[in-house]
């Protein structure tokens, strides 16, 4: 008697297990493929933005694997405005490192700061607008889009610019064009 209730047990923490087990992996598969179906709909839009940019930036946002479309645009947004602010950040050093740079080149990254910190409230404000609603927030997308763009059109101007604030640039850009897609499509 004893060992068939200890068998009974372990027959259903087993059951269990594996019901768990199903229903996660599931739950993986719908996220990866709202993933894929996002990505493949954003650079239908936006040529400039690559497919494996969109799918690769989006699964590494905590939580992506589990949210529907409107979590998902949230986990898009606060991945833009964690790279919008760790360029502005990554800019504030090279001016700290500047004493003996072009004053152009200087005069362009103060540009690219003042840029990227009006573009980061606005993002804030639109983050906000798109977690009590479920929508909105274009207008924080498009500021920081904007940021992006204007930096990088300010640093063309200079001979040798910097090759890792181009990337960072283009990054913010491509996220931006992620963003787009949630806070206007909704």
């Amino acid at each position: 008697m004893r060992v068939s209730i200890v068998l009974f047990l372990l027959i259903i923490q087993l059951f269990l297990f594996l019901s768990f087990n199903v229903e996660s992996s599931s739950n993986n598969c719908c996220s990866r493929n709202l993933i894929e179906d996002v990505c493949k709909n954003f650079t239908q839009v936006d040529p400039t933005l690559r497919y494996k940019f969109c799918i690769d930036s989006l699964e590494v946002g905590l939580g992506s694997r589990c949210a529907n479309r409107t979590k998902l645009g949230l986990i898009a947004l606060k991945l833009l405005l964690n790279n919008a602010t760790d360029t502005q950040c990554y800019i504030k050093q090279l001016l700290g490192k500047s004493k003996g740079l072009n004053p152009i080149f200087r005069s362009n990254l103060e540009t690219c700061l003042e840029l990227y910190l009006s573009g980061i409230f606005e993002l804030k404000e639109g983050i906000r607008a798109y977690e009590s609603s479920g929508y909105g927030g274009v207008f924080g997308v498009s500021a920081i889009s904007w940021s992006g763009t204007r930096c990088k059109d300010s640093m063309k101007e200079n001979k040798g610019a910097v090759p890792s604030l181009k990337k960072r640039n283009n990054d913010i850009m491509h996220l931006s064009s992620i963003g787009f897609g949630f806070t206007s499509n909704e």
